[in-house]
């Protein structure tokens, strides 16, 4: 249903893993593009992870459960992606990605995206061909 996936690209990783943030919209059912919201984005490897501040219950995370194509921008990449819920054996690594990135923002802000809650709120982002 999401399409056939394919690697990101070196230099598509590169630039959005040094991208501040990103912004992320779901599709709706008809297949147009909700509004984009912005979020934080880390690197891990040759993937790509976001988390939903708010937990699971934030808007935009049920939406992309609920279905789970998208597209996403930062750094100067635009791509449709699929949201996949990764293993729980990334998250270690993701936590790490989000405290090296993002700590000098205070523990209480990267605390929402850190620890138990945020492995619960987890997509890796797959990019898909068109």
């Amino acid at each position: 249903m999401t399409g056939p996936t394919t690697a990101w690209t070196t230099d598509e990783l590169d630039r959005i893993g040094r991208a501040e943030e990103l912004q992320v919209s779901s599709r709706r059912p008809d297949g147009t593009l909700r509004p984009y919201v912005t979020i934080w984005v880390v690197r891990v490897g040759d993937e790509v992870y976001v988390r939903s501040a708010y937990g699971r219950e934030n808007g935009w995370f049920r939406r992309a459960l609920a279905d789970p194509r998208g597209r996403v921008r930062a750094g100067g990449v635009e791509k449709d992606v699929a949201f996949v819920e990764p293993p729980g054996t990334v998250h270690p690594a993701v936590d790490a990605a989000y405290h090296a990135k993002y700590d000098r923002h205070g523990p209480e802000i990267v605390g929402t995206v850190t620890g138990t809650a945020g492995a619960a709120a987890t997509f890796r982002l797959e990019p898909l061909t068109a």
